[in-house]
């Protein structure tokens, strides 16, 4: 009983004083969702349901429960004010079902609905039982693209057929091209390079000055669900307290111009250096606006590309931005739905180790780790390379189950939804796909580490040490990493430096290396 359209070829309603049930998900927040832009706002009934299963599914951050709750209390108070008919089912309401199909059906029963009207969900789970209930139910769902991105699963699917390698560079060339974002009238683009990562890696320097995203206070929406939170979901993961997420459009708006005004410029340089006290450095801190509808991503691409062209700031900072968001953004979301459902089980190293308790508490030894996971437990984020080449690293080295990596990101993140997390965690970060979205492991001893932060002068460990007494453990379970996957990695010409420096150590160093590393995985096991 479900179909799919476009917002613009669908079919209306032979009767069109037949009421529809337009349903609003909690990563929908926009005006011009599809759903909204096929419904009548004098005629449909919208729902929005704050459910159990949406926020147990994984034990999510209480941080990131809060942000969607609060920001779907305030949506439904925009379309209200709009004239839409809005039901809004609350946590604690009475009868409430604890899941979405649940509320789907008693509204569509309590409104004399004709048939559901709804915006494609971001994660597969949802859309498979979505899809499964209109059959079973025999209720007409109508399945509308989420025309939100730039590139549409078709489109990415197009450009994916017949190629060998899926790099993202391709894909965010076509999406340059497309937009015309950072392109010159002759079809060049900007500067004569089309990426300018190679300038997005300064270390940071003794005295920078750092500015921090902007912090809004909680207004009586925001703070009765922080109450709720805390009293339905104290157990789960993570700091609830201090709030200062943006729950509005117009918030959002202000933090996004907030980060034009105090950190873009200096973006590009620092977009991977890490500090122990910094947790946000130059970045936006964004994602979660735009992964739950709060912001356009083309419009802030327009923004970044303004700042450059008048001289605001400079190419690799407006260049390292976009690429962020019509490049990484547009293109592990075209991964994602390329791929599943089996996507979530790849596991190419066949990693089996369980996850370590301290990626829950951040009470390691390791200060990296510890500052990562420690700003993850307050914050309910960290920046993509705290997440790729530390927690993630470390996991990959350490042989962490991948599915469990990839449930732990989903739980602990604000802008983690399954579409942008999964892909950055089984394929950049786990390399669990075996080489389908990334060229290389991101595998790293701490040299990288010590390179781009300053997490190793406060550590027990030494990070110069490959192995023996004191030997930083990201040093020995990379060389072990490498060891162990010889015959997986070693035609990998990315990795031929690495592999030559392996081949130089004595049968002495190796054996002290693989010591080293079975004694410390089995202290993670135990």
């Amino acid at each position: 009983m479900t179909c799919v359209r476009s917002a613009a070829d669908r079919i209306p309603l032979p009767d069109e004083r037949s009421k529809q049930l337009v349903l609003i998900l909690g990563d929908q927040l926009s005006p011009s969702v599809s759903a909204l832009r096929a419904a009548n706002v004098d005629r449909d009934v919208v729902l929005m349901a704050e459910v159990r299963d949406e926020a147990t599914y994984v034990r999510h951050h209480k941080k990131k429960i809060a942000f969607v709750f609060a920001a779907m209390r305030s949506f439904a108070a925009e379309l209200s004010a709009a004239g839409w008919h809005v039901d809004y089912v609350q946590l604690e309401s009475p009868g409430n079902s604890g899941s979405i199909l649940g509320e789907v059906q008693r509204a569509f029963a309590d409104h004399h609905c004709s048939r559901v009207l709804v915006t494609r969900p971001g994660e597969w789970r949802l859309l498979d039982a979505i899809k499964k209930y209109g059959d079973e139910q025999r209720i007409e769902i109508e399945l509308l693209e989420d025309d939100s991105f730039l590139c549409s699963e078709r489109e990415f699917a197009q450009w994916a057929n017949g190629r060998k390698q899926l790099r993202m560079e391709n894909f965010y060339r076509e999406m340059r091209r497309k937009t015309g974002l950072l392109m010159e009238k002759d079809g060049k683009p900007c500067g004569g390079r089309w990426n300018f990562d190679a300038e997005n890696r300064r270390p940071p320097r003794r005295g920078l000055t750092v500015p921090t995203p902007k912090r809004f206070p909680n207004n009586t929406t925001t703070r009765e669900v922080l109450e709720l939170v805390a009293d339905r979901f104290g157990d789960h993961f993570g700091t609830l307290e201090p709030f200062w997420f943006a729950v509005t459009r117009v918030e959002a708006e202000a933090a996004f111009d907030h980060f034009l005004e105090t950190a873009l410029a200096q973006f590009g340089d620092y977009q991977d250096a890490m500090l122990s006290d910094e947790p946000f450095m130059f970045h936006a801190v964004i994602a979660l606006y735009l992964n739950a509808g709060l912001l356009d991503p083309l419009a802030v691409c327009r923004r970044v590309e303004e700042a450059y062209r008048a001289g605001a700031i400079g190419l690799n900072a407006g260049e390292g931005f976009i690429r962020q968001i019509i490049g990484w953004r547009e293109y592990v979301r075209g991964i994602y739905w390329l791929r599943m459902p089996g996507y979530v089980d790849e596991n190419f190293f066949s990693h089996h180790n369980p996850l370590p308790d301290f990626y829950w508490t951040a009470d390691t030894d390791m200060a990296c780790m510890r500052a990562c996971i420690g700003q993850t437990r307050d914050e309910a984020y960290a920046h993509h390379i705290q997440r790729l080449m530390v927690t993630g690293n470390f996991a990959m080295l350490a042989g962490i189950d991948p599915h469990e990596v990839h449930e732990w990101y989903l739980a602990v993140y604000a802008d983690a939804y399954e579409w942008v997390e999964a892909p950055n965690t089984l394929g950049m970060s786990q390399f669990a796909d075996g080489g389908l979205l990334a060229s290389k492991p991101y595998a790293a001893s701490g040299n990288y580490i010590n390179r781009m932060s300053n997490y190793c002068t406060d550590c027990q460990y030494d990070v110069k040490t490959k192995f023996g007494l004191g030997a930083c453990p990201f040093n020995f379970l990379y060389w072990n990493f490498l060891d162990r996957n010889r015959d997986r990695l070693r035609k990998n010409t990315r990795l031929a430096y690495s592999y030559r420096n392996l081949d130089r150590m004595d049968d002495a160093q190796l054996g002290a290396i693989r010591r080293d590393a079975a004694v410390f995985l089995e202290r993670l096991r135990s």
